[in-house]
């Protein structure tokens, strides 16, 4: 005859997992906190409002956005990396957090990798090279050209050391060949600013902020950061066509959880964001902003984070940031 103790256990053995399975089938069982790694207005907060009210809609239960910028991204990052891992503590994270922060600091308080699990990516968000129009150089091999009969006479604007912006236009100038200065600001726009009043000649800047000022004759355009050229602007050629073969830098916006989230609650995660990012008026959407949708798929995501990361790595130590 079973004693109580070993009923129990036998008991408790099978009703855990069933008990865990009805909650990952409930899933999400209450609100749902989207934090952005940004300020209002920064790429991943657009993208985590849009998707917010997609998912709203699809579970009837809130995503509610979160803005939680700091430190490029660490202080967001810190707060879901101890999150729960029951999928109501999600972020919208991008390459700066999950791939440049570990780069410019091996001791850095999390480790992209083993604190979060990837659901998905969702959007790229490549760059533009610009340059003020006083700059004597019509075309990208004329302004290479000219920076290398001129030495660290140029100069190139940056959202900040260790930005997207500067690490672009790093990899590009090691690339080219040439040497310029490097003058960081506070922030995309404040440098969009600076290529405007004339101190500074070039930079690699977000679309939106530099698409109505390349319109109206303000900034001069010369390639995108991806291999393909851009919906957004469809004008403007691509390095890799003006011979700068492989050369492809953009942001990773992706939505990611704390480490050891469930496989169900990860794939009805996955498969509602699919569904979104592929609705045409999101497309439309993105389009407009300037971000090409990337939704491929967990494991697509996990080998791009690591990709990124090696990316990063090996440009900081190479160019020795």
């Amino acid at each position: 005859m079973r004693s109580a103790a070993a009923i129990l256990g036998f008991a408790v053995a099978f009703t855990v997992p069933s008990v865990l399975v009805a909650q990952d089938d409930a899933y999400p069982a209450r609100a749902v906190r989207l934090i952005a790694a940004a300020g209002p207005g920064g790429n991943p907060d657009v993208l985590a409002r849009l998707l917010a009210q997609k998912l709203t809609d699809a579970w009837g239960k809130p995503f509610v956005v979160e803005n939680m910028p700091g430190a490029g991204g660490v202080v967001a990052a810190n707060l879901v990396a101890k999150a729960r891992p029951d999928g109501h503590v999600l972020m919208l994270g991008d390459s700066g957090a999950l791939a440049i922060n570990l780069a410019l600091n091996p001791n850095l308080s999390y480790h992209p990798v083993k604190d979060f699990t990837p659901v998905t990516a969702l959007a790229t968000v490549p760059t533009v090279l610009v340059v003020n129009p006083s700059v004597p150089a019509k075309t990208l091999a004329e302004f290479v050209a000219l920076a290398k009969s001129r030495p660290d006479q140029l100069s190139y604007g940056s959202a900040g050391p260790g930005s997207i912006h500067h690490l672009t236009m790093a990899i590009f100038a090691e690339r080219a060949g040439i040497n310029l200065q490097h003058v960081p600001y506070r922030g995309g726009s404040a440098m969009v600013n600076g290529l405007l009043t004339g101190e500074i000649q070039a930079g690699w800047s977000g679309f939106p902020n530099v698409m109505p000022l390349i319109d109206g004759g303000k900034l001069r355009a010369f390639c995108v950061s991806i291999p393909e050229r851009s919906k957004s602007m469809p004008a403007v050629p691509t390095c890799a066509e003006l011979g700068f073969p492989g050369f492809d830098i953009a942001t990773m916006i992706g939505l990611q959880g704390p480490a050891g989230l469930p496989e169900k609650v990860v794939a009805r995660l996955q498969a509602e964001a699919a569904k979104a990012m592929r609705d045409p008026g999101m497309v439309e959407r993105m389009t407009q902003l300037g971000m090409v949708v990337q939704e491929n798929g967990t494991a697509h995501y996990r080998k791009f984070m690591q990709d990124d990361i090696d990316l990063y790595a090996n440009a900081v130590r190479k160019l020795n940031l």
